[in-house]
């Protein structure tokens, strides 16, 4: 069972779940007081205090339940992706491009050219975070099948997830692109009736009445509470809810002004630059081979 202080307002850290608290926690460190605290421009803390208060804000939501030595050792990667935009030379004989028909072609490179530059770089600092998306657990979370991850790991444990097909009970795995996930329909919460698990261990279950009317024979879609703000779909997923199934299409990636991980900080703001500092210089450098044979499952193209 989680720990009961886990949204706790007194550290207000945000997690992955759609608990009003957790809102409440989400908009503290967004928009009310605690937001004052993370904004290191003019702050009395030295370096180290300031990665330190980023990295542990960073794990509450990206893997609070990951041990923290797991975490360093196979979730990190060793350096940050470039994903800068090539440049392209451009021609300045405007008397030879014309002549050759490329004066539109040239037209839309510069105006391609001026939108990347006026964006400017892309976050990579939240790609760091990249092999937590790709847990089975965080991955039916991202597909709004659960409340909480918490809750996607005990679908997972409890063998009501299909990973290809196949009953799967390892909540540490790590999808490969092309994988699909099924979810039980009797495990959502959000698709049975409110009420119905209480009504039936009460007494004997009543006899269903068939009505003419076509609604009462759709499934029942009864999202809790301050969910609407967690209702997203991450691009790299291709979710199917009459199914209740979902494909890992490829890894999270990030272009210019935009990051598909989803975080509750600055993609690529301080808090994610100084937690990526802290990691980079307080990860494990080797792997022996015992550790290497306790690496969490990680699956790759074609199932291997």
């Amino acid at each position: 069972m989680r720990d009961a202080n886990v949204f706790a307002f007194r550290k207000a850290m945000p997690r992955m779940s759609w608990s009003p608290r957790n809102l409440y926690n989400l908009w503290r460190r967004s928009c009310g007081a605690e937001a004052v605290a993370i904004d290191f421009t003019r702050s009395p803390k030295t370096l180290f205090q300031q990665r330190w208060i980023s990295k542990a804000l960073v794990r509450a939501y990206h893997g609070d339940f990951i041990n923290e030595k797991i975490f360093k050792r196979w979730y990190l990667p060793d350096t940050l992706p470039d994903v800068r935009p090539r440049q392209h030379a451009l021609s300045s004989n405007g008397d030879l491009d014309a002549f050759a028909g490329r004066t539109e072609q040239l037209e839309r490179a510069k105006k391609k050219a001026y939108d990347e530059q006026k964006k400017g770089l892309a976050p990579v600092g939240s790609l760091m975070l990249a092999e937590v998306e790709r847990r089975i657990d965080v991955f039916i979370f991202r597909c709004c099948f659960a409340h909480s991850v918490y809750e996607a790991r005990r679908l997972v444990i409890h063998g009501s997830i299909l990973l290809n097909g196949k009953k799967h009970t390892n909540a540490n795995t790590r999808l490969a692109p092309g994988d699909m996930i099924s979810v039980d329909p009797v495990a959502i919460r959000f698709l049975q009736e409110p009420g119905s698990s209480e009504a039936e261990s009460e007494g004997e279950p009543e006899p269903k009445i068939e009505s003419s009317n076509p609604k009462s024979s759709l499934t029942p879609f009864n999202l809790p509470p301050y969910a609407s703000p967690f209702i997203f779909i991450p691009a790299y997923a291709e979710v199917s809810f009459p199914t209740c199934s979902a494909i890992y299409m490829r890894h999270p990636t990030a272009r210019p002004g935009y990051s598909e991980i989803a975080t509750p900080y600055d993609a690529d703001g301080e808090v994610i630059r100084l937690a990526w500092e802290w990691y980079s210089k307080m990860r494990p450098r080797t792997r022996s081979k015992s550790q290497m044979a306790r690496e969490p499952e990680n699956r790759r193209i074609g199932g291997h």
